[in-house]
């Protein structure tokens, strides 16, 4: 990541990439999340908070009735103002009080007759569900028409319980007014924290994602500019740590794209000076041919050896145009013949009966390979052509100069072996077998020949290597079978 100062000119030159549109962005649904779980958390607070509202709210009033009955038990008789026993059911909010001490009961009531009631709530015995349960049930469905009878104890001093009847309609104003508040509250703190939360993230991980995302749309737009790789900052945890992979990535991708294109200027400039010389070499070629017609011996000596050399240099500006310009089909594969392959291999690289190279088989008996005969023939044929020219070139290593083919089946794939008993490879050629103008086998090889029959294989998903022998060179192919259709 870039410093503020150090950004400027990269957030001028490429902003901030483009959002779509009618899409939340990150910051936004980091917004919506924290106040959804906010709210979340003060609805399982306020759950059994208005429960315990509730029963506080019960509690109060219970206490109040007792301390109303204790005031008229401790009057004299007839010295009871008729009206103070309704003023004090009207201020407790009851329609009757009873309290129990020592066995006596002290009842309270506007009139003769108690009330009728629709339910008890007794607070001794009622668990913490059976609360939160009534609360929320008189909550949604309302109060009750008739009063309830409330009981609750023991009460202060010898009172065994208290008891009263009342009207649930105060108490589900007051709950009412209670979940009012806690919502206000809960919005409050929802709208501070959600704050709190957002500038936080925005500042540690938002922001810091966008200038990456700015970077990298920016080096998108001219990868091969080294001023768009982003710098990272100091920071010591992920953001840091993706920040400096990325800027990482950028540099290799930019170093081998520079690079790339050089080599690319450079094989287009390599293609036209091979293409220009291979035409003066074979005019020189056409005039080499004229001296071995003249009779001065010492121009009948060199005139081989000169024409050699000259087949040598036009060959490899051949290959190197013709591998400039590949682009291989993917390969049209169908059964093929081993025993015809080695057949046609045979045929192409002029092993005769009685040649100078002894031409073998081990190929089992109706064996084929699922391969593009084109390409399967081509793959054969370099590494065929290399072995016949080590044995013509240094002889063999024990025995008459051969070349063996052989072919199994290993499972699901069919196995080539091309193997001679020349000299073998050396080892700088081992090091880069199969890679072009670096894997040549002999004097004045291109290595083409190996590279191009390993991009051959690899086209049919299969693999090429060296195995280690005791002498010569043995390469061994393996064809997987294709995949059926689907």
């Amino acid at each position: 990541m870039r410093s503020d100062s150090g950004s400027a000119s990269l957030a001028a030159g490429a902003g901030e990439p483009p959002r779509p549109e009618g899409r939340i962005g990150l910051s936004g649904r980091l917004l919506l999340l924290t106040i959804g779980f906010v709210m979340l958390a003060e609805v399982l607070i306020y759950v059994p908070s208005i429960a315990n509202f509730r029963r506080n709210w019960l509690n109060d009033r219970l206490v109040a009735a007792q301390t109303a009955a204790l005031v008229v038990e401790a009057s004299p008789e007839g010295l009871i103002p008729p009206d103070l026993v309704p003023r004090l059911l009207q201020g407790i909010g009851a329609r009757a009080v009873a309290v129990k001490v020592q066995g006596s009961r002290q009842l309270l009531s506007a009139s003769p007759m108690p009330p009728e009631v629709s339910r008890t709530v007794d607070l001794r015995e009622a668990s913490p569900l059976e609360l939160i349960w009534d609360a929320l049930v008189l909550l949604v469905a309302g109060a009750h028409a008739d009063p309830i009878r409330v009981v609750g104890g023991p009460g202060a001093g010898d009172a065994s319980f208290v008891e009263l009847v009342i009207d649930e309609g105060p108490l589900r104003a007051a709950m009412l007014v209670f979940s009012r508040n806690i919502l206000v509250l809960s919005l409050i703190i929802s709208a501070i924290t959600a704050g709190l939360v957002y500038l936080a993230l925005h500042l540690m991980i938002v922001r810091p994602v966008r200038r990456m995302a700015a970077g990298v749309t920016a080096f998108e737009r001219d990868p091969e500019d080294a001023s768009r790789i982003i710098a990272p900052s100091a920071r010591d945890d992920e953001i840091g740590l993706a920040e400096r992979a990325i800027a990482r990535m950028q540099a290799t991708l930019a170093t081998e794209l520079r690079q790339k294109k050089h080599l690319a200027a450079l094989g287009l400039a390599v293609s036209k000076i091979n293409h220009d010389l291979r035409n003066m070499l074979a005019a020189a070629q056409l005039m080499s041919d004229r001296l071995s017609e003249v009779d001065d011996p010492a121009a009948r000596r060199f005139a081989p050896r000169l024409i050699a050399t000259l087949d040598r240099a036009i060959g490899f500006c051949q290959a190197t145009l013709s591998y400039g310009r590949a682009a291989e089909p993917l390969p049209q594969r169908r059964p093929l013949s081993v025993a015809a392959l080695a057949e046609d291999l045979r045929v192409a690289l002029g092993l005769e009966d009685g040649g100078p190279v002894r031409f073998r088989t081990d190929i089992a008996e109706g064996l084929t390979v699922d391969a593009d005969p084109d390409q399967m023939a081509r793959v054969l044929l370099n590494l065929g052509r290399n072995a016949v020219q080590a044995l013509t070139q240094a002889g063999a290593s024990d025995g008459e100069p051969t070349l063996l083919l052989a072919g199994r089946r290993e499972g699901a794939a069919t196995v080539l072996v091309v193997s001679d008993n020349g000299p073998g490879l050396p080892a700088k050629a081992r090091a880069n077998l199969f890679e072009a103008f670096q894997g040549a086998a002999r004097a004045g090889g291109t290595g083409l020949g190996l590279a191009i029959a390993a991009e051959l294989v690899r086209l049919h998903g299969g693999a090429i290597q060296l195995e280690d022998g005791a002498g010569g060179a043995t390469f061994r192919i393996l064809v997987p079978d294709a995949a059926p259709p689907l």
